[in-house]
C-alpha cells in the first residue's frame, strides 16, 4: 500500500500512555498549514523546499510536533535531537551537492538505531550498549547530510537487529500505527512505524533476512533491499564478515510510496571512501527510471505463493497472487513456477549463525556480564553459530554457491519473481 496520507484513526493504549490517534494519527484540530505538511509525499515536500516556499526549519517543527504527538502510542523513535535538527535547520544552506539527484533541501529523516550517527546514542537496541554514544557518522549518514538530510532522531531496533518484531529491553516495544495490538515487524520496525505514522517522509533501514522488507509490508510502506555496495555502510563492521561468508547485511530507504523510495535511494546511492565496495550512482537516477515509459514493461513473470518451501496465510497468498494479475492485465506472460530453493533455509541457518560467531564482538557479548544482558534468541544464535564446525560452514557455502547459480539460471527464463514478502499479516506485538 502506497499513501502519501497517515493511516486512518485508532484508539489503543499499548506501547505507551493513552492516546487518541483519531487526532495523532489524522490531524489536529486547529491545524495550520505547517502542521499539514506530514500528510505530503516526501517528493512534493522537497519540491517546496526546492522552491523555498517551505523552510527546513518549518519542517523538522512540522516532524517533532507529528512525533510528539503520536509517538508515545507507537513508540518509533526514542533517541531524538531536535534541538539539534532545529539548529542545523536554522542556520541551513544548500550544498555544492545541491544538482545532484535524490539532493533533499533540508528535508528532516530517521535513522535506524543499527546506524551510527555521532553524538547520539548507539545503543543497538541492546542493554550492552544503552550508553553507548556514536563518535562517527556511519557512511550512510555523510552521505545523506551531503544530499541535504538534517537527522531528527533515531527509530527503534530489536536486539542486533535479530528479529521480526521490534522490541527490546532498553526501549520497549514498537506498535503497529494501523492497530497497536499487533507488530511492526522487524527489524527496521521502528522506521517503518514512524513512516505509517506520519512522523516523518524518509527512514533509513537495515536488511540481511527481511529487514526492510518485512517491516514495509507489515505497516503498508515501501522498502527496499539494496544490492550490495549501492548504498555504503561501515564496511570494518558487521559487513566485513557478512561479506566474507556470502550472506550481506545492508542499508536502505524505507518511504510511504514508490516516487519517495527512489527520491531517497538516489540520495544514498554514492561512493563513500571507508566503505570499497560503494559504487558511484548509476547513470540513471532511480527517479528517472521509474517514469512511465521509460522501460518496456516485463514480458514474461513468474508468480510463486510460497517459493516450495514455507506455508503462507491464504489470505496474504490471494492478495498477493491478485496484485501479480496485474502483469497479466498489461499484456505479460505469468507463468506459476519458483527456482528450486529446496536447502535455502539451511543454507540461511548456518551461514548467519557463522556471521555472528564472526564477529569479533561476539565472544566478549557472550561471557558475563555480557551473557546476562542478551535475549535468549541471540544467546541461541550465538551459541549455534560457535557450536558449528568448519566442515558444516564450508558445506553451506558451497550448497550457497549452487543456490545462487539456481536462481541465475530461472531469471534467464523470466523478467521478474513475484512473491509474498512475508508469510503471515502482522501477529500481535507481544509475541517474541
Amino acid at each position: 500500500m502506497n499513501h502519501a496520507v497517515p493511516p486512518p484513526p485508532l484508539s489503543r493504549t499499548k506501547c505507551g500512555s493513552t492516546v487518541n490517534f483519531g487526532e495523532a494519527l489524522t490531524g489536529y484540530h486547529g491545524m495550520t498549514p505547517t502542521t499539514d505538511l506530514h500528510k505530503l509525499s516526501a517528493t512534493d515536500v522537497v519540491r517546496l523546499l526546492k522552491e523555498r516556499l517551505v523552510t527546513p526549519l518549518q519542517l523538522v517543527e512540522a516532524a517533532a510536533h507529528r512525533i510528539q504527538a503520536s509517538d508515545p502510542g507507537i513508540n518509533a523513535v526514542p533517541i531524538r535531537c531536535f534541538d539539534q535538527a532545529r539548529a542545523k535547520a536554522a542556520r541551513w544552506e544548500d550544498s555544492a551537492h545541491k544538482s545532484r539527484p535524490g539532493y533533499l533541501y533540508g528535508l528532516p529523516i530517521l535513522v535506524k538505531d543499527l546506524t551510527a550517527v555521532k553524538g547520539l546514542p548507539f545503543t543497538l537496541g541492546s542493554r550492552i550498549y544503552k550508553d553507548n554514544i556514536a563518535a562517527t557518522n556511519d557512511p550512510l549518514v555523510d552521505v545523506l547530510e551531503d544530499s541535504g538530510a538534517i537527522v531528527l532522531g533515531k527509530t527503534n531496533t530489536p536486539e542486533f537487529g535479530a528479529g521480526a518484531n521490534t522490541f527490546n529491553d532498553v526501549f520497549g516495544k514498537t506498535c503497529n500505527p494501523w492497530d497497536t495490538n499487533l507488530t511492526s515487524g522487524g527489524s527496521s520496525g521502528g522506521s517503518a512505524a514512524a513512516l505509517a505514522a506520519g512522523q516523518v517522509w524518509l527512514a533509513t533501514g537495515t536488511d540481511l533476512g527481511g529487514s526492510l522488507r518485512i517491516p514495509a509490508s507489515f505497516c503498508g510502506v515501501v522498502g527496499l533491499r539494496p544490492s550490495v555496495g549501492r548504498v555504503p555502510q561501515n564496511f570494518y563492521g558487521e559487513a566485513s564478515s557478512v561479506g566474507e561468508l556470502g550472506v550481506h547485511s545492508v542499508s536502505g530507504p524505507l518511504a510511504r510510496n514508490v516516487p519517495d523510495l527512489a527520491l531517497f535511494l538516489d540520495a544514498m546511492a554514492h561512493h563513500h571512501p571507508s566503505d570499497p565496495l560503494s559504487r558511484q550512482p548509476p547513470e540513471v537516477s532511480f527517479s528517472e527510471a521509474i517514469q512511465p515509459g521509460k522501460w518496456p514493461l516485463p514480458s514474461r513473470v513468474a508468480w510463486s505463493p510460497n517459493l516450495g518451501i514455507a506455508p503462507v496465510d491464504p489470505e496474504v497468498a490471494t492478495i498477493c497472487e491478485q496484485a501479480a494479475g496485474w502483469f497479466a492485465s498489461m499484456g505479460a506472460e505469468l507463468v506459476h513456477d519458483c527456482p528450486e530453493l529446496h536447502d535455502a533455509v539451511d543454507i540461511f541457518q548456518v551461514l548467519r549463525a557463522a556471521v555472528m560467531a564472526a564477529d569479533p564482538a561476539g565472544g566478549a557479548h557472550m561471557r558475563d556480564p555480557g551473557r546476562s544482558l542478551l535475549k535468549p534468541e541471540l544467546i541461541w544464535q550465538y551459541e549455534k553459530g560457535f557450536s558449528q564446525t568448519p566442515e558444516e560452514v564450508a558445506r553451506a557455502k558451497h550448497a550457497h554457491k549452487h543456490y545462487v547459480q539456481r536462481v541465475l539460471d530461472f531469471m534467464t527464463r523470466f523478467d521478474l519473481l513475484c512473491c509474498p514478502c512475508v508469510m503471515v499479516a502482522p501477529f500481535d506485538v507481544d509475541i517474541r
